[in-house]
């Protein structure tokens, strides 16, 4: 672990997400979760720009400028890192959770199955995803007319629950698939031999060898979830509730938690006249998916050098070590059942 934070890829990734969760609850504690609102900016004493005001980059003040309603867009960036970091993070962690166990135990127990199981979660991989999401989170993401009967937190968990569901099957299939190579190899039928369990298997030989892959496929599941949020977004379908102003005079929708996608697509409209609405979230995610796959390819570059460094001492892998060892208990045995046969 001490060389994957020598890389500077990953400290540089965990830093760029360290800073900016820091910052979202620093300000949540100090200031709370009200962006700040300006009418207009005046100079000399005179109004010279009402809102949307443009990106003043001169000063500390507005330096990405404000929104249709005259609200800080720098603020709404820094409350709304903490709820689409974390809510990213947990729907990839959840994904995990649930699919390495099963993936295992298909991979394991259930190989003669695994073509069978791998036909019936194929199709998933063509389905529109966000449309599914969309219609299943719609009833409890959209306010009604009498307004939300649950809790912001209720709403994040329910979302953070279903969108894991609705992905996990094709972690499982990779999980699967891979574990079910693993299987095949040498080391484990020497494992196999000498009485050992799918469960022991398991633990002791495909988890230590898939344990990089799973890191980068979790890296992985964490960018999609970040794509499918902007997904949601240009849909209106806020994390955490979209808020909606029913009435002739009505405000567009609008994101409770100022989560990143729900800034972008509240914004997308302002392209043309207010560019800076729709593209500061966009970058702000842009810079979020760079720290992530940083991280994955600094924890990839730390795992390869240290597989030249065993290359370098006469072990070519840990599968080598493991196989030899299994040799050796497997002669042992061997000389053991000879001499009782004797």
């Amino acid at each position: 672990m001490k060389k994957v934070w020598r890389q500077p890829l990953f400290v540089t990734g965990f830093t760029i997400i360290f800073l900016l969760l820091a910052g979202s609850f620093v300000y949540e504690w100090v200031f709370g979760n009200d962006p700040k609102q300006t009418q207009w900016i005046e100079e000399n004493g005179r109004p010279v720009e009402s809102w949307p005001i443009s990106p003043r980059f001169e000063s500390p003040v507005h330096i990405f400028g404000t929104d249709q309603l005259g609200y800080d867009l720098f603020t709404k960036i820094i409350i709304g890192a903490k709820y689409t970091i974390l809510s990213a993070m947990a729907i990839a962690a959840l994904r995990m959770i649930i699919a390495v166990p099963i993936g295992f135990f298909i991979g394991t127990t259930l190989r003669k199955y695994r073509p069978v199981i791998n036909s019936l979660i194929d199709p998933i991989h063509y389905m529109p995803i966000t449309i599914f999401a969309f219609f299943i989170l719609y009833p409890i993401l959209w306010m009604p007319m009498e307004g939300f009967t649950t809790t912001l937190t209720e709403r994040i968990v329910l979302e953070i629950v279903i969108l894991s569901l609705l992905t996990a099957p094709i972690v499982i299939a990779l999980v699967a698939n891979e574990s079910s190579l693993l299987y095949k190899q040498e080391y484990i039928m020497a494992s196999k031999t000498l009485g050992a369990r799918n469960g022991r298997i398991i633990v002791k030989h495909l988890l230590p060898q898939m344990r990089e892959k799973l890191f980068v496929l979790y890296g992985q599941q964490l960018v999609e979830t970040l794509v499918l949020f902007t997904h949601l977004g240009m849909l209106q379908l806020f994390l955490g509730g979209t808020k909606v102003s029913y009435g002739l005079m009505a405000d567009p929708p609008m994101s409770i938690s100022y989560e990143w996608a729900g800034l972008f697509g509240d914004t997308f409209r302002y392209l043309g006249g207010a560019p800076w609405l729709p593209l500061t979230p966009a970058i702000f995610f842009a810079i979020l998916i760079f720290a992530v796959s940083a991280m994955m390819e600094g924890f990839t570059r730390a795992t390869n050098d240290l597989v030249k460094v065993k290359r370098r001492k006469g072990v070519t892998s840990m599968s080598e070590e493991i196989v030899e060892w299994n040799r050796e208990q497997l002669r042992e045995k061997m000389t053991l059942l000879k001499s009782g046969q004797r």
